[in-house]
């Protein structure tokens, strides 16, 4: 199994817009960040999850011409605004894309997206076979996966998801224990770890390891990541051997 992270970055990616940190005027590739997506290649198949509005630029940088399924975690603009783009993968592969999503993550893609989805549709649109997921296991092209179910703000909730030995789970501000059963055993374990400083909706650094710690992954790896959280050389100088922040482009086999 291969993980690819395509994104690492938060909802405004990294440099942001008009901002004049040092983290976004870093010299180093590692701490420029699109959004948040994984691609995951299981041996039988390649699973992305999330397609946010870099979806487009992460293909082309990855060189990825085929995709089997998307997994969404919510329907948050930054995790399915690049749905549209899946026409490309449409042309290439000859048929729709698969796409896992709870039902309210659909009807967010069905409005975002409503043209895709006339009785009469204008040609070249997205095809996108919706396919409803619970807070249960599921077959996805033959391959099980058990969705994490995790609260982002509120009563808002998101899926992360264990496919074999791999979690991935992110945009999480807390995770209840019964939840946490299903990643225990992990091999690998991606979280979000926003910032430093305590968030609302989010896992902070310090929230994120002491989450590490506690589920025990043989290597863990922090995604969803703002400037504010700093350089990857400096922040990787704190981190316990079996943890790293994440950066686009990296690539784990396992």
């Amino acid at each position: 199994m291969q993980i690819n992270f395509l994104g690492t970055g938060t909802s405004q990616g990294v440099p942001v817009i008009g901002c004049g940190c040092r983290v976004c005027f870093s010299a180093d590739p590692r701490d420029n960040r699109l959004r948040s997506s994984v691609s995951i290649e299981t041996g039988r198949q390649r699973m992305i999850i999330d397609c946010g509005p870099d979806f487009r630029q992460q293909m082309l940088r990855a060189g990825i011409c085929s995709v089997d399924a998307i997994l969404l975690t919510h329907e948050h603009k930054d995790h399915i605004a690049g749905l549209d783009d899946v026409r490309a993968l449409n042309y290439i592969n000859h048929r729709a894309v698969d796409i896992y999503a709870s039902v309210e993550v659909q009807a967010a893609v069905k409005n975002d997206f409503a043209y895709a989805f006339e009785k009469n549709p204008y040609p070249g649109v997205p095809l996108m076979n919706l396919h409803t997921i619970r807070n249960e296991s599921f077959q996805c092209n033959g391959e099980q996966v058990i969705p994490i179910k995790a609260r982002h703000y509120n009563d808002l909730y998101v899926f992360g998801f264990r496919i074999g030995d791999l979690t991935y789970i992110t945009d999480a501000a807390d995770i209840a224990e019964e939840e946490k059963q299903k990643i225990l055993g992990s091999r690998i374990l991606v979280l979000n770890a926003l910032r430093r400083q305590k968030h609302y909706s989010h896992f902070n650094l310090d929230q994120a390891l002491a989450l590490m710690r506690e589920l025990a992954p043989e290597q863990g790896f922090l995604t969803h990541i703002s400037h504010q959280m700093g350089t990857v050389e400096e922040v990787s100088r704190e981190l316990p051997d079996n943890v790293k922040l994440a950066y686009d482009g990296l690539t784990v086999a396992f």
